[in-house]
């Protein structure tokens, strides 16, 4: 029984040894910034999104089109000649015509609207693009979370199977000295096998979240860097009152910025389709160059320039500018409304991380408390047993509970450090600054 515990310590150092090559969360979240596919389709989005100022820009400013044209005419004139009768003559002429035309509006409500609305479009796919870059801090660290708890949760059962084989000789053993029952033997093979499948079920589960964690970095994963306990430090948030926490989020969430722009678009939306009942006024100014276009004169050579105003005033549409109106009304109300519900879900969010940060604390204090209390009891139970009060099963009880407790402390501490990173990508902090300052509490 003296053995049982050099045995568990050396399975759990041979366990923490990090080959080299370990990747640690800031070098996770920088190949996921480069690599990860949502987040590049977000950039192109941003860019292609981006284009919608230029374009509504492009409209307020002057027009120009060039058109040339050149034909052949083949003319028959039928005319009656000095005697009255019908004469004929054919002729075959070439003409041509080539006009140069420049618009510039003047005032158009419809479109001075469209302009305002690209910028508004421009402020949300640049939103977008911000939640997809805090989206991908969030991503990752929930994957490196639950890679490193599937990890140590491995470790712990294969150090169950060292403890619990220790067990299985030493009842053997007990049972061959008389000093053991058969029921000892039994109940430490079946706590051996269940840690073995337990064992294999946890490595499965480390396979599956290594990989979701590759998708994300498009790299291979084959170790991570270890959770390092002497340099975890697990602080409250700053500030420490909740509403302050709602208001940051309200001001800087990438997401609220988003829909308050796209509020914005849906608004001025309105301005546009009531646009179409006004009048427009735009500067002409046109030259024309043509020739043999008229057939009474086929030889003619004309030059014109002409400079001047062109109003337009929409007189009816068949209600179709009154229906566009209502439309967009909707929409607008929509929006709104779609921006009130994620408001209200936002602080839904910003509570229950910063819950999951103050009371993750207290909770890793408890199982902390509990993992000692636990190791006490181990060392109580072998003690009693060496003494003949305790029997092998309060032992493998002993044992269970202790990995139970490890293995709640372990989950404690990765749920605290998740919280904070998606507190500050709520509120639209500095994501590379976050993920690098947990980053320290891992080995290197």
């Amino acid at each position: 029984m003296k053995m049982l515990r050099p045995l568990c310590v050396a399975a759990l150092l041979g366990a923490l040894a990090l080959p080299a090559s370990a990747i640690d969360l800031s070098q996770a979240y920088r190949a996921a910034l480069q690599e990860d596919a949502t987040l590049r389709a977000a950039r192109a989005n941003a860019q292609a999104g981006r284009e919608q100022l230029p374009q509504a820009r492009a409209q307020l400013l002057p027009n120009a089109v060039l058109s040339v044209g050149r034909n052949r005419n083949d003319l028959t004139r039928t005319a009656p000649n000095f005697l009255g009768q019908p004469s004929s003559l054919s002729e075959v002429y070439p003409s041509y015509n080539q006009t140069l035309q420049v618009r510039q509006p003047i005032y158009r409500k419809q479109l001075f609207a469209g302009y305002e609305q690209a910028k508004f479009a421009v402020e949300d796919v640049n939103a977008v693009l911000d939640f997809e870059l805090t989206n991908v801090a969030v991503k990752v660290g929930g994957a490196y979370f639950e890679a490193m708890l599937a990890q140590d949760q491995l470790e712990l059962f294969r150090a169950q199977i060292v403890t619990n084989t220790a067990l299985l000789d030493a009842a053997r053993k007990g049972f061959a000295a008389g000093s053991g029952t058969r029921t000892d033997i039994d109940e430490a093979q079946a706590r051996l096998d269940l840690a073995r499948a337990q064992a294999l079920e946890a490595q499965q589960h480390v396979d599956f979240t290594r990989r979701q964690l590759q998708l994300l970095i498009n790299q291979p994963v084959t170790s991570l860097a270890a959770l390092d306990l002497g340099r975890l430090q697990l602080r409250s948030p700053q500030p420490v009152n909740l509403e302050d926490w709602v208001r940051m989020a309200e001001d800087g969430s990438p997401e609220i910025q988003a829909l308050r722009a796209r509020r914005e678009v849906a608004r001025l939306a309105v301005d546009k389709a009531r646009g179409m009942h006004y009048p427009t006024l735009d500067a002409v100014a046109q030259y024309t160059k043509s020739a043999s276009e008229n057939v009474l004169s086929p030889s003619t050579e004309t030059k014109n320039f002409s400079l001047g105003l062109q109003l337009q005033l929409p007189l009816y549409s068949g209600g179709y500018v009154d229906s566009a109106v209502r439309q967009t009304l909707a929409e607008l109300d929509r929006a709104e409304n779609q921006l009130e519900a994620l408001r209200r879900d936002l602080g839904v969010r910003v509570h229950r991380e910063f819950r999951g940060i103050t009371e993750g604390i207290e909770k890793v204090h408890a199982f902390e408390q509990a993992v000692r209390s636990a190791e006490q009891m181990v060392n109580s139970s072998r003690k009693s047993y060496q003494a003949g009060v305790r029997t092998q099963l309060d032992i493998l009880n002993a044992e269970q509970q202790r990995v139970q407790a490890l293995r709640d402390l372990a989950q404690a501490r990765y749920m605290v450090l998740n919280s904070h990173i998606r507190l500050q990508a709520l509120v639209g902090g500095d994501m590379q600054a976050v993920i690098d300052q947990t980053n320290g509490f891992f080995r290197h």
